[in-house]
């Protein structure tokens, strides 16, 4: 975010004026509305009638992940929200900052990168058979495998990249299936 501020003069009709043609004008059809020096927009109003107009740019969203986002709605449900930043977060570690940044302008979640996890069966198929990993829904907590022509992007699926570390699929062929912010 820039610290420059933008100075525009503005008129009763709700016109611009333009720097550029040193007339009012409507916003879309004009050229250079603004200027960076304030004394020049306040001759301006004075001389041709309006009113200087601060232009600010908007701040840019704080990428969050989940966990901290949740910390930042918990602040604007609370009647301290200060406090609610503050314990919710490990102190010292200058998390701080950034979630009260988020609270005050704004935030987006992070997306967590899926993958597709399977393995290319070797033998005497005759066409290329994949096990495809799967959240089993016999056996909560595990992972099963299906024995498939082609990898299919189904939810249950996809693997966060600490489920592949905790199921142990580290070593299995990965096919990333969402995007993320970075």
């Amino acid at each position: 975010m820039s610290e420059e501020k933008l100075y525009a003069v503005k008129n009763d009709e709700g016109k611009y004026w333009d720097f550029d043609t040193s007339g009012f004008c409507v916003p879309h059809i004009s050229g250079c509305l603004t200027t960076h020096s304030k004394k020049q927009a306040e001759i301006v109003a004075n001389e041709q009638g309006g009113h200087v107009v601060t232009l600010i740019e908007e701040p840019e969203k704080v990428v969050l992940t989940k966990e901290q986002a949740e910390i930042v709605e918990n602040a604007h449900d609370s009647g301290y929200p200060a406090t609610e930043i503050f314990s919710g977060t490990d102190s010292g570690a200058g998390e701080e900052r950034l979630l009260i940044n988020a609270y005050v302008n704004g935030y987006t979640v992070k997306k967590e990168k899926k993958y597709l996890v399977y393995k290319v069966l070797g033998g005497k198929q005759k066409h290329e058979q994949f096990a495809q990993a799967y959240r089993s829904s016999v056996y909560p907590g595990t992972v099963s495998w299906i024995l498939t022509n082609e990898v299919t992007n189904r939810s249950f699926a996809q693997f966060a990249e600490a489920e592949i570390e905790n199921y142990g699929l580290q070593d299995c062929e990965k096919e990333k299936v969402t995007d993320d912010v970075d």
